[in-house]
């Protein structure tokens, strides 16, 4: 059998495939990295990983140990840039109330403009406050902050911002929600029990309303705010003792 005949059985054999794939559980990371949620983004080390995950037929120690490569590369990144798994991080979700009804009689050009108006609106102060956009949900976006005060500034700053806004005569209003927990970072999105609270959170508050958890409040200075507790909070898929806050600039 020739050198190259011997490195591709090698390559396949089982035992060596298992053996890489222990070595990546024991590495900094995701170590189920290459499935169809942890290859979502389109950020280069995602776009890699997706094509080693697809690649070839079967399973092979060099997929294995490409994908562990690019595994300690997103961890250490994600470490220095604060953007890893285990660390405290405030969610914000938003959406503009009564879009869907408003837009079955504006139609599809008038709503793309008014999307590409909100996200004019909202991206810029999540990016000036050093967050980070999650994902677009159409009329509403998801984004984290790993500075709690600087996620609730900006909120405000989007508020502001979108009571600017107009298209053909419909002023939208936005509603935001915020919450600081733990949530599962995978590949470029987050999961988990406190990302589900931050969109309950949010789906409660009324137009122009922005409302926090407390886990939120107990982390800021509210000093030039002015805070009223929601009375009698309730939201399935969240905690039954949950307190959330109506939040309002003096």
């Amino acid at each position: 059998m020739s050198e190259r005949g011997r490195l591709r059985r090698a390559n396949r054999d089982p035992r060596f495939v298992r053996a890489v794939r222990t070595t990546r559980e024991l590495l900094p990371g995701d170590e189920g990295l290459g499935d169809a949620l942890s290859t979502a983004a389109d950020r280069p080390s995602d776009v890699v990983a997706r094509y080693l995950a697809e690649s070839g037929v079967g399973e092979s120690a060099a997929r294995e140990a490409g994908l562990a490569a690019i595994q300690v590369w997103q961890a250490l990144s994600e470490r220095v840039g604060r953007g890893g798994g285990e660390c405290d991080a405030t969610i914000l979700f938003t959406d503009i109330v009564g879009f869907s009804t408003w837009v079955l009689d504006a139609g599809d050009e008038l709503a793309l403009e008014l999307l590409r108006a909100v996200a004019r609106a909202v991206e810029p102060p999540i990016a000036a406050g050093r967050g980070r956009v999650v994902k677009r949900l159409g009329d509403g976006h998801m984004a984290v902050f790993f500075d709690p005060r600087a996620a609730v500034d900006a909120t405000f700053e989007i508020q502001q911002r979108m009571d600017e806004l107009e298209i053909a005569g419909y002023r939208p209003r936005l509603r935001a929600g915020l919450h600081l927990g733990r949530p599962r970072r995978l590949g470029s999105d987050y999961l988990g029990t406190d990302v589900n609270i931050a969109a309950r959170v949010s789906a409660a508050a009324g137009p122009g309303e922005v409302l926090i958890s407390h886990a939120v409040l107990a982390s800021i200075d509210p000093g030039d705010l002015r805070v009223k507790r929601v009375r009698g909070f309730r939201a399935k898929g969240a905690p039954r003792d949950l307190e959330v806050y109506r939040l309002s600039r003096y």
